[in-house]
């Protein structure tokens, strides 16, 4: 799996540990972290996890990850089974019809990723 778009800064919500570790298990290196901030990276594209928690905020904030093949990315979402080692909600594979596939995932911190090819 390769990232190609991400936007850059995602809260951590209560658990900033917790936060680090479903990101690795997600498919992205750990490149820096301190008590406040980490790196994440995947491919040429990286994000950065600030130790962070407004829930208020949290639940309407949104993240796009653009992957090389969606397919891929659910496969690899499911052999790692994050939706039984975190709490969170995960999608299979939505079909608009407009035609664009998209996966969504509300983390442990409560953001939602939307996770489309391209």
């Amino acid at each position: 799996m390769k990232a190609t778009k991400l936007r850059p800064f995602i809260p951590s919500g209560k658990d900033y540990t917790l936060a680090q570790h479903f990101f690795e298990d997600l498919g992205f290196e750990k490149v820096y972290s301190d008590n406040s901030l980490s790196i994440f990276r995947m491919g040429e594209q990286e994000f950065y996890l600030q130790n962070f928690h407004n829930q208020e905020f949290q639940e309407n904030f949104m993240v796009e990850l653009v992957v090389e093949d969606l397919d891929s990315c659910w496969t690899h979402l499911q052999t790692t089974a994050l939706d039984k080692k975190y709490p969170i909600k995960m999608k299979e594979p939505t079909v608009y019809p407009w035609g664009k596939r998209e996966i969504n995932i509300i983390d442990p911190s409560g953001v939602c990723w939307h996770i489309s090819e391209g």
